[in-house]
């Protein structure tokens, strides 16, 4: 669907600066109440693809209206605190709904900060579950019971035991492939992926980061991302500019 993303561009951010320091003034939800949008039962249901580069796991309708792409760290305790309980929980319902469908890139520059090599075994471990289809599940279990930031403690067999969480996830393939680091050269490339995103010295952008529709949520409002009530808005005003600006199919 092509959404004019260049035209966009300076409307959504002002509508991403706007959540943060008003309320939602309703006018969304008239625009967009009419329009059609296909739901999944559940996060079970959702599909899930992977990017052509192979750096990022899609999570949701490939057509949904709101694009959000997500830089996290597994080991990073902020990222736990927006998965938990600030935006995370919104944005999993928005993909659920149908929507929003949520884009993850997965770094692992904590190990090399704070030692060990939990970060980059649990980026593997959810390549693994995407082979499983169940990448959006075992994402959820990992940041509910993420170690301290400084324990190494997504060891292989901490992954392989919260695997035992995700219904159907643990088996033979899973298993082996948490176990061999199966998936070495995803947690690389997602990594340099993480690193080229950065606008401070090739260092990446921190964790988390969140772009929607393009537009890197900035500094100003990066306190609404943790407040679900604020990040709801967010999503909100920006469904509606999208849904006021694509071209609604043709009649056949």
């Amino acid at each position: 669907m092509n959404r004019a993303r260049g035209r966009l561009a300076a409307v959504l951010l002002a509508v991403v600066l706007g959540a943060a320091v008003g309320g939602c003034d309703g006018s969304g939800s008239d625009r967009t109440s009419a329009r059609p949008v296909p739901s999944y039962a559940a996060i079970t249901d959702v599909p899930e693809s992977l990017s052509l580069d192979g750096t990022t796991v899609t999570v949701g309708n490939p057509a949904a209206l709101v694009l959000v792409h997500l830089y996290e760290d597994p080991r990073c305790p902020t990222c736990k605190a927006f998965e938990t309980i600030g935006g995370g929980p919104v944005l999993r319902d928005w993909v659920v709904q149908g929507k929003a469908r949520a884009d993850y890139t997965m770094a692992s520059f904590l190990d090399g900060r704070l030692g060990g090599h939990g970060s980059e075994k649990a980026v593997n471990a959810l390549r693994a579950a995407f082979e499983q289809k169940k990448f959006a599940e075992y994402h959820e279990v990992l940041y509910q019971n993420q170690p301290e930031e400084t324990v190494d403690g997504f060891t292989t067999a901490r992954l392989l035991e919260l695997a035992g969480k995700v219904e159907g996830l643990r088996g033979p393939a899973f298993d082996s492939a948490v176990k061999t680091m199966k998936y070495r050269n995803f947690v690389d490339t997602a990594q340099v992926a993480y690193v080229r995103a950065g606008r401070r010295g090739g260092n990446g952008p921190g964790t988390p980061t969140l772009e929607i529709d393009g537009i890197r949520v900035p500094d100003e409002t990066y306190n609404s991302l943790f407040d679900k009530t604020a990040f709801t808005q967010i999503l909100t005003r920006v469904y509606a500019v999208i849904a006021r600006e694509t071209p609604k199919p043709a009649r056949a």
